[in-house]
């Protein structure tokens, strides 16, 4: 029986710390197994655990993936348990540990986790996955979150709300902080007063967005560290070129053709009338739909529904193909590349199957033929396609890639994809620090700057420096833009001095937890030796601040009479 059920979420300028704790009685008597099991967003890393039997601690010692591995197989004979950690859907994954417990025995359990919250059309989301499975006696769930900036707006929304649970929510909101509670009594966390099931099984989500005043975006700085946020509003939209390059093969007959089919004639209506657009159908064949770039005018688009609507799915799958088509098709529109930002957005179900086959020649042409000139975005629905092919191609050519999970929102999914990349209003970002005074500068170049977003750069200010001057460099559809700050170290200090519940080196483990981030992206496309290198550096960042990362696994340690070690392993949508 859990008899607490406790969620600590502290967010302390987009940065947020959550703990979960589970305490759980034995009322049997005789041994049980006690289960704690926590969906926690994949972008989050895992940085601490431990459970407590009868007042014994057992914590989870981090440890480099191959070290802990080894360890794990000489204490334990091959073929027993799976990892701890696993991906349940496209938000999230689960964590799932179990133990022996004696009759009247009590055990806690206690997950830590952080992650750097991503602002997307225009709003930061917190999710906690709420799943206890049983009544518990002491439920509650506290989100705390200062934000320097001040708070824009701010919402709660839930999967699983009735009028009677929304009374045992509450919210406090001021300025720069708000405290969230979440604490349902028994009775209201009933579906109904005979049966003892829990109405608790969904999302609590908290969405919000924060005040910017500053044209050159945010500086906040605590014990050495600094973080620049840049989020420019209001600013004009590029137009764009874009080709959308649909597979048409057999796989994607039936469900998935319908919701490509769907998502496509919204997506046709959310084109601007300066946007120039075109479509690739591919399936063995590749087949261009127009010759060259069309403006998005009512009569085109609606000639392209038409056509979309006609889609039907059979043959092979020549990715290579209809990529360079695509690129063909933007070479050939010369005079319309001017402040004009073109994309290529490839959607696939599966594996390169006619044409050339060869993944790294495909990536190799395809690299060669874009020439950094446009950005690839690569969509892959579904569990058969090579996802890291896929993510390699686009990360090596300014874009991202995105698994499209097959389900009842595969469209919305679709949509949702488009609707971030369908602002672009700057290109070419560069952020610039007095190069002699940054250590561990993160990323502070970018190709494009979505509206909605949020450009984040972070690093070390290693003298002693009492202004921090910062210079953004940029082209917006009708200038070229430069816009300065100086941040005063010692007034930024002074901000978070006095705030009680933020966790001190905050702005430190969020520099790791970005260039963490980072060098596991920078990796995927990396040539092999500067792979290794990247991940050498991500893997001593990992240990350093004990995150859990595709790189390090956490070793359980259970009581000398159970299975003695288990693996938490990071799960990637790779594979």
């Amino acid at each position: 029986e859990i008899y607490s059920l406790h969620v600590d979420c502290k967010v302390t300028s987009r940065f947020a710390h959550t703990v979960i704790t589970s305490r759980i009685v034995n009322r049997a008597n005789e041994s049980r197994e006690a289960t704690f099991e926590v969906e926690l967003p994949k972008t989050a890393f895992i940085t601490n655990f431990s459970m407590s039997i009868d007042g014994e601690a057992y914590p989870g010692i981090i440890k480099e993936k191959a070290a802990a591995q080894n360890e794990y197989d000489t204490a334990v004979s091959q073929g027993q348990s799976a990892g701890l950690i696993k991906i349940t859907d496209r938000k999230l994954e689960q964590f799932h540990v179990s133990v022996s417990i004696a009759a009247a025995s009590k055990v806690t359990f206690e997950l830590t986790y952080e992650e750097l919250l991503k602002r997307q059309l225009g709003k930061y989301e917190l999710l906690i996955k709420v799943r206890p499975k049983q009544l518990v006696k002491h439920f509650q769930i506290d989100v705390h979150i200062f934000e320097p900036q001040g708070i824009r707006f701010l919402e709660t929304d839930s999967t699983f709300m009735t009028n009677e649970l929304t009374e045992a929510l509450t919210k406090v909101q001021n300025e720069t902080k708000a405290h969230i509670v979440f604490k349902p009594t028994v009775d209201q966390q009933k579906k109904n007063s005979e049966l003892d099931e829990t109405l608790l099984n969904g999302d609590f989500v908290v969405r919000y967005d924060v005040k910017r005043e500053a044209t050159a975006g945010d500086i906040q700085i605590v014990n050495g560290y600094f973080v620049h946020y840049f989020a420019p509003q209001e600013m004009p939209v590029f137009p764009k070129n874009v080709i959308f390059v649909i597979d048409r093969s057999g796989s994607m007959a039936g469900r998935k053709i319908e919701q490509t089919m769907d998502a496509l004639l919204k997506i046709l209506q959310d084109l601007r009338p300066e946007d120039c657009f075109n479509f690739i159908t591919f399936n063995n064949k590749v087949v261009e739909w127009k010759s060259s770039l069309l403006p998005a005018t009512e009569e085109n688009v609606a000639s392209a529904a038409a056509m979309v609507q006609t889609l039907t799915a059979r043959g092979g799958t020549d990715i290579s193909g209809a990529l360079l088509a695509a690129v063909g098709v933007l070479e050939k529109a010369e005079g319309l590349l001017e402040r004009r930002v073109s994309m290529i957005v490839l959607l696939t179900d599966g594996q390169p199957t006619s044409g050339e086959r060869n993944v790294e020649v495909i990536q190799e042409n395809v690299q060669k033929a874009i020439n950094g000139k446009y950005a690839l975005f690569c969509l892959g629905f579904g569990f058969d396609v090579s996802y890291k092919f896929l993510e390699k191609m686009a990360l090596s050519n300014g874009g991202i890639a995105r698994r499209i999970y097959e389900n009842a929102d595969a469209a919305l999914q679709l949509q949702g994809f488009y609707q971030e990349v369908a602002t672009p209003i700057l290109m070419q970002i560069e952020m610039q620090y007095p190069e002699n005074s940054i250590e561990g500068l993160t990323k502070n170049n970018f190709k494009l700057f979505f509206e909605g977003s949020e450009i984040i750069v972070s690093g070390k200010i290693s003298n002693e420096l009492d202004l921090l001057p910062v210079e953004i460099k940029a082209e917006s559809h009708t200038s070229n833009l430069t816009l300065k700050e100086e941040a005063n170290v010692k007034e930024k200090e002074q901000v978070f001095q006095n705030q009680r519940y933020i966790f001190g080196n905050f702005i430190e483990r969020l520099w790791a937890y970005l260039t963490i981030q980072q060098l596991l992206e920078k990796a995927i496309s990396a040539q092999e030796e500067d792979q290794k290198a990247l991940e050498a550096q991500a893997l001593d960042l990992s240990l350093r601040y004990s995150f859990v990362t595709p790189l390090t696994s956490m070793v359980v340690t259970k009581p000398s009479d159970q299975q003695q070690k288990e693996l938490a392993n990071k799960p990637t949508e790779a594979g």
